[in-house]
């Protein structure tokens, strides 16, 4: 009786202690959430500031996100000024060593890969661009390949006891990358040369990387929204030139490419932009799955 009273008590003790705790993973955008749990899956609990109908320029640094960012072991978002209205002050008021820039825990995705339309001349007038260049680096495929490889390197390095993990999800995901990136590559192959009107620059990688053509934008420029006077313009262009789509985001206003739409006889489509946009955007994959749908169906 006393030795089954020792090996219950031995039991006892060892499913007493607590479970390892799973690394805390502070995403600014969805895209970067989901690449998180696709390489860390029960090693890291992930949570996004912001989702797929919201504005990551716009954001404010409320103080539930602060709070957040005090328990992160590390902070993963796009950079090249996307977030600068809101997270150098999330960053501060953290009071969070850990992830601070130039530290392991914080990481930039758009410093991993080439960035497009890199501004010659800084001036407001322009705009709201962006100094670092379009930091809306998720939409081109090949560079969720070369930030993944980057954010692996950094869970490696910041929790070293579950390097195996790593290692081998971030090998799975690699490998079913590279054969998604193959389908799209070939599905992709009708949107080359396709003229797009879009709502913002928030497109620009994806219209790269599928060879498509942007032939003007709903904003009259970066950041600011439509008018009335430079959507009767883009009609006169559409007579001119037509395009074959205009797209928006799910953030954004439909009014202004409904308008588009209607006076110019161009589909209107809304497409994910990022995980969560739409029902079957639920991860990075069917990120990529859904928005080639949405558009071949106009290229046809």
């Amino acid at each position: 009786m006393k030795t089954l009273f020792r090996i219950l008590s031995f039991f006892a003790i060892i499913f007493s202690f607590p479970a390892a705790a799973a690394l805390n993973v502070f995403a600014c955008e969805p895209e970067w959430a989901a690449l998180a749990q696709e390489l860390g899956g029960d090693k890291i609990s992930a949570y996004s500031a912001t989702t797929a109908l919201q504005d990551a320029h716009r954001m404010e640094a409320k103080p539930s996100l602060i709070a957040r960012m005090r328990s992160a072991d590390l902070v993963i978002c796009s950079g090249s000024e996307l977030e600068i209205g809101w997270l150098p002050l999330l960053l501060t008021q953290s009071g969070n060593d850990r992830i601070q820039p130039g530290r392991p825990g914080f990481l930039e995705a758009s410093q991993f890969v080439m960035r497009l339309e890199m501004p010659k001349v800084m001036d407001r007038a322009l705009g709201d661009i962006h100094p670092s260049g379009n930091p809306h680096v998720h939409l081109d495929p090949r560079n969720i390949a070369r930030i993944a490889d980057a954010l692996a390197g950094r869970l490696l390095e910041i929790d070293p006891a579950n390097a195996d993990v790593y290692r081998s999800r971030a090998d799975s995901f690699g490998k079913r990358w590279q054969s998604a990136l193959q389908r799209w590559e070939q599905q992709a192959a009708p949107l080359k040369g396709m003229p797009i009107v879009v709502y913002h620059k928030d497109m620009s990688y994806f219209i790269n990387w599928a060879g498509m053509r942007e032939v003007g934008s709903l904003e009259p420029k970066p950041g600011i929204p439509p008018t009335p006077s430079h959507l009767a313009d883009l009609v006169e262009r559409m007579k001119r030139a037509p395009a074959k789509v205009v797209v928006y985001s799910p953030y954004n206003s439909p009014r202004a490419a409904e308008f588009l739409s209607q006076q110019a006889n161009v589909p209107g489509v809304m497409v994910p932009f990022t995980v969560g946009g739409t029902e079957k955007a639920k991860d990075l994959f069917g990120l990529f799955d859904d928005t080639l749908e949405r558009l071949l169906k106009t290229a046809k």
